[in-house]
């Protein structure tokens, strides 16, 4: 089956899923491997695709934030080095779902890409992926993202039926 595109872009195999934070050294890089890896053990790495970007100039190019990583390394989940970068326009079309953090990434969002931002939703529906950056606290972090990554394989496997 194939992933369907909104107004009638170019239809294609994989389905695309895009997580934003506001600098895209902790939360969306450790939502995209926490995918990742759930989209892994379910058998369907060659249908789905997992990336991340931040909404913010911040931090381009830096890696993911050491205790980010050591929290992923904790968990089991595999990740690889990579380098912040920031959100297009031309994500937007590209990807099939964009997942934000919380509500101030939204607001960014619109800032950088207009009335295309209207297509990211949070990946957790009723609050906030809580901050580590700010709270320190990577554990509630990692529980976040692994409840907002789990529903939503949830909800491809059944919106695509596999």
């Amino acid at each position: 089956m194939r992933a369907r595109k909104e107004s009638g872009e170019k239809m294609h195999d994989r389905i695309r899923v895009l997580f934003l934070c506001h600098g895209n050294i902790c939360r969306s890089p450790m939502a995209e491997f926490v995918m990742r890896e759930a989209v892994r053990r379910a058998g369907l790495a060659d249908r789905i695709e997992t990336a991340s970007a931040a909404v913010s100039r911040e931090e381009i190019g830096n890696d993911m934030y050491p205790p980010a990583r050591k929290k992923l390394t904790e968990k089991g989940v595999p990740f690889t080095k990579r380098a912040a970068r920031q959100v297009t326009a031309q994500d937007l079309r590209d990807f099939d779902y964009v997942l934000i953090m919380d509500a101030s990434n939204r607001t960014l969002l619109r800032r950088l890409c207009g009335a295309d931002a209207e297509k990211a939703r949070m990946l957790l529906p009723d609050r906030d992926v809580a901050d580590p950056w700010y709270t320190g606290d990577f554990d509630a972090t990692f529980d976040d993202v692994k409840q907002g990554c789990t529903a939503l394989l949830a909800e491809i496997r059944g919106k695509y039926g596999i």
